[in-house]
């Protein structure tokens, strides 16, 4: 089951030729009911959810249940979007830039897609649970 997780959820990558995977802010796209999905990249045509990484790459296909685990009053994923983006200090002057976190290039897309798979799978363990009495 870890190996599993390790995986990470198979979101559908949206990106162009020249792909970057740079991160600056990122942000949460939420389908639409009846009505029509705009072109891409902002499009999300499965009625699930989708994360604007950055103008050449979204992730798409992210399901409803990845928001409806909640860490306090907000999902693991949003927490994400909202930690994950370049900010300088307004005191110190202090940048704080996710992309250098890591050498791997798509260590944010990697992290996005785990949290997605260990977020849809805890929600389907919690609704196996038998209710308390």
């Amino acid at each position: 089951a870890l190996a599993m997780l390790k995986r990470g959820f198979p979101v559908s990558i949206y990106d162009h030729p020249s792909i970057n995977y740079r991160v600056e802010k990122m942000k949460v796209i939420t389908p639409a009911p009846d009505t029509p999905p705009p072109a891409p990249p902002r499009s999300n045509r499965e009625g699930s959810f989708a994360i604007v990484y950055n103008d050449t790459l979204t992730l798409k296909g992210i399901p409803k249940e990845a928001f409806d685990y909640k860490l306090g009053n907000r999902s693991a994923l949003h927490w994400i979007v909202d930690q994950y983006q370049v900010s300088t200090d307004k005191r110190s002057g202090i940048t704080s830039d996710p992309n250098t976190y890591s050498d791997d290039e798509r260590y944010i897309v990697n992290l996005v897609e785990r949290v997605t798979r260990v977020s849809v799978e805890t929600v389907a363990i919690v609704k196996g649970l038998p209710s308390l009495p």
